[in-house]
């Protein structure tokens, strides 16, 4: 379809969905939609609504294409006249004609039953609700006055239509209100003000690391929820997956048959079988960690399997390197694989099944280079070899298959609709040639089949109950069934999410691997990355990305961009609870303090957890304090302010876990700007009590260095929140979203530090230590600061 022929069908049907009562902006979302805008133009013809309708009618019509269930089609049409003649007029009454044809299925119905059901002809008067409303109002007015505008609306309004289902909720909610006003009077400022949040009760005491510290249960929150109630159970895998609607007025109802359906439940024993298939052609992002959350989560939720299978069906652009990552990262994120399969693993049986799909008539081999391909399918032309003999095309596919014929000059395509509606039907590519070695099959092959050949077919080749895939597949539906279908296959059945977006960063593996390539990072672990190698050299842990992804939920609403705050919001909630605390300072600044003795040392007791009890030994370490110690150059000012809490001259502030100092004196540098030193007097008794409170390093001994650390610090990798829209994205790269701090000064309890260990830096943030450390020196990630902007919706 060219871009102008395209333009103008669009807006037929917008006009069409503006004539049914469709307000603007659902109408033009619905034409964006190709799977809405199908149903709802088929559900505008069999309601024979051509020339407009209501408003009214036209909502209920449009909720008929977007809810109404697949496994009963064959009786919408009586819905749809209940709908015209004003008999069904209500969207409860819409909700229980869904639940009575989802329960009826294909069977034939009563109508009168189906009348009883929906409430067809019960008429509620206005005085029936309005006595209902105050019965309600009755037994719940101590509640209600108590909780003023606070009260659930929605409750009272569930319990009046608990004994008036078909009531005109519109008259129902203007009594309720009404009522509201008569009981309470006019809103005040006190019903307008938000309920301060009650405070957490402190963890209760544990012996040994507070990181096992257990809450005081707490009410359900949105990550407690099942989110995978929304998926059916294999056996109720009978129903209509999807419509294919053809160009010459057919529609293929695609489901599985009894005969097809018994087999595969025989041979899973009706247990759910989920597959996680990523491309071995780059490093796992956060993306992925939401597609294991939702394959690998369903299978374990029901007591199934999910297959970790490579789609290895480019051998270009895949590695060893890649195959391994993979395993190695989905294990880590906590997911263990039912079976690690590969669709190399399936290349003889997808070879005999192409040959099969040449018989039926349903492929043939084509001869048109990747451009007329591209051409033709613009122009909705079929190929000048669309129709050649069956056998003419077995003879050349097995050419193809021996490596007779070049690259490039024969492909395999299958025989659908070049007049579709869906471009995802016009005769795709089933197999090309590649004379490349294959990183798992070997040299075996020079014919690869495609992303849509082979996803389906193996999905039902490995008995998948469930492919999970995100909305930007949805397209492919028709041509997923289609070819299962042309098959005799058994048909898996397909759902579709919102693909993960979050802000400030790139999750396409296209631009990931231009950054890793092109060095604008550091590879593919590079902690900046929102790979998972990467998130994790950074210090975050699987369970805070899991939490990450759960709280987002696996809904279909899509183009969400999920701000970087909320993951920081996780990868916090995790380390405050499992970092131990330390003292570092970043950019040195030297306080001589002239009233304790030059050598000597006190050791002091500090705090690796806030609520450390005084009697738990292993939850305090030894910090040394003596006549020389480090804090930050940006806790001390030679102007001292009313809204500065750090050091100044003739000002004191406390050393967290030691004295308060005051600074008596400050040696600058020539330029009678640059300060070199402080010197300063501690208060030995701690009488005073000054506000500020900073953190600090001091010499372990006399003459020698604190410990000496990188650090590095790491910022969004991007400047604007959503760089994949730019044209130049790489122009947008935050030039400052890596700062190495070389020489900082850290505690004696850092020491001994391995890799992966994470800490919070008191007044800085949490860290972790690097795979880039060695013996001599350790190095220190910026896993994410301690400023919490985004806050939880719990």
């Amino acid at each position: 379809m060219t871009a102008k022929n395209e333009n103008v069908d669009k807006d037929k049907l917008l006009e069409q969905f503006l004539r049914i009562g469709l307000d603007e902006r659902t109408a033009r979302n619905t034409v964006a939609n190709n799977k809405v805008t199908a149903n709802l133009n088929a559900v505008i013809h069999e309601a024979g609504v051509l020339d407009g309708c209501n408003k009214t009618v036209g909502n209920l019509l449009y909720t008929v294409a977007t809810k109404y269930p697949t496994n009963a089609l064959v009786h919408r049409p009586i819905l749809l006249q209940y709908i015209t003649s004003n008999k069904v007029k209500m969207p409860a009454q819409l909700e229980a004609a869904f639940s009575f044809f989802s329960a009826a299925g294909q069977e034939d119905i009563k109508l009168n039953d189906f009348e009883d059901a929906c409430g067809v002809g019960v008429e509620v008067s206005v005085e029936e609700i309005k006595q209902t409303v105050t019965e309600v109002f009755e037994e719940h007015k101590n509640e209600i006055l108590e909780q003023r505008y606070r009260t659930n609306v929605g409750d009272l309004f569930g319990q009046v239509r608990k004994k008036h289902p078909w009531a005109d909720p519109k008259i129902v909610k203007q009594f309720i209100d009404s009522k509201l006003f008569e009981l309470l009077g006019e809103r005040t400022a006190a019903d307008n003000e938000k309920i301060a949040k009650k405070k957490k009760e402190k963890p209760a005491k544990v012996e040994d690391k507070p990181a096992a510290i257990v809450s005081p249960e707490q009410p359900p929150s949105e990550e407690d929820l099942n989110p995978y109630l929304i998926f059916p159970q294999p056996e109720d895998n009978y129903k209509v997956h999807t419509e294919v609607f053809f160009s010459n007025g057919t529609i293929l109802r695609c489901c599985n048959t009894k005969e097809l359906l018994e087999k595969h439940l025989k041979a899973t024993g009706g247990k759910v079988l989920t597959r996680f298939p990523p491309e071995p052609n780059g490093y796992l992002h956060i993306g992925h960690a939401k597609a294991m959350f939702v394959d690998f989560g369903l299978a374990k939720e029901r007591g199934g399997g999910c297959y970790l299978r490579y789609d290895d069906t480019n051998p270009e652009a895949e590695k060893k390197e890649y195959i391994d990552h993979i395993e190695e990262i989905v294990r880590w994120m906590g997911w263990e694989p039912f079976k690690i399969t590969y669709a190399s693993d399936y290349f003889q049986d997808l070879y005999e099944l192409a040959v099969e799909l040449i018989r039926r008539g349903h492929a043939y081999v084509d001869h048109q280079t990747a451009d007329e391909i591209k051409e033709y399918r613009e122009k909705k032309m079929n190929s000048p070899w669309r129709d050649r003999p069956v056998a003419e095309s077995l003879k050349l596919f097995e050419e193809m298959k021996q490596g007779l014929i070049d690259e490039g000059k024969a492909t395999l395509r299958m025989k659908q609709d070049m007049q579709s509606d869906n471009f995802n039907m016009y005769d795709l590519i089933a197999y090309r040639i590649k004379f490349t070695p294959h990183p798992h099959a070997g040299d075996k092959w020079c014919i690869y089949p495609s992303y849509d050949y082979a996803h389906c077919t193996v999905d039902s080749l490995e008995n998948i109950t469930h492919s999970l895939c995100t909305l930007e597949f949805e397209t492919r539906r028709a041509s997923y069934y289609w070819l299962l279908h042309a098959l005799d296959l058994y048909q898996p059945y397909v759902w579709e999410y919102s693909r993960l977006n979050v802000s400030n960063t790139v999750l396409s593996k296209r631009k990931l691997n231009r950054l890793v390539t092109e060095k604008w990072v550091d590879g593919w672990d590079d902690p900046r990355l929102l790979t998972l190698a990467g998130l994790r050299r950074r210090g975050v842990t699987s369970t805070a990305i899991n939490a990450f992804v759960r709280g987002i939920g696996i809904t279909r609403s899509d183009c969400s961009l999920i701000r970087f705050d909320r993951l920081e919001y996780h990868i916090r909630e995790e380390l405050n609870k499992s970092a131990a605390r330390a003292m570092v300072v970043l950019q040195p600044l030297k306080v001589v303090i002239t009233n304790l003795e030059n050598g000597s040392i006190l050791d002091l007791d500090a705090k690796k957890w806030p609520e450390a009890q005084a009697d738990e030994a292993s939850a305090f370490y030894k910090v040394p304090f003596s006549n020389i110690v480090y804090i930050e150059q940006s806790d001390f000012r030679l102007k001292d302010s009313k809204d500065y809490y750090g050091l100044a001259p003739g000002k004191s502030v406390l050393l967290r876990y030691a004295y308060p100092i005051k600074c008596t004196d400050v040696i600058l540098a020539d330029d009678n700007e640059t300060v070199l030193e402080i010197r300063a007097e501690y208060d030995a008794s701690k009488k005073s009590k000054p506000k500020g409170v900073l953190h600090w390093v001091a010499q372990p001994s006399s003459g020698v260095n604190p410990l000496n650390v990188e650090v590095r610090l790491f910022d969004k990798l991007f400047l604007s929140e959503n760089p994949a829209e730019l044209d130049d994205w790489l122009a947008d790269l935050n030039p400052h979203s890596k700062v190495v701090i070389p020489s900082a000064y850290a505690v004696p309890e850092l020491r001994n530090a391995v890799v992966g260990d994470t800490f919070q830096f008191e007044r800085l943030g949490y860290f972790a230590v690097d795979k880039d450390s060695t013996p001599e020196k350790l190095v220190f990630n910026r896993t994410v600061t301690l400023r919490d902007s985004y806050k939880s919706s719990k």
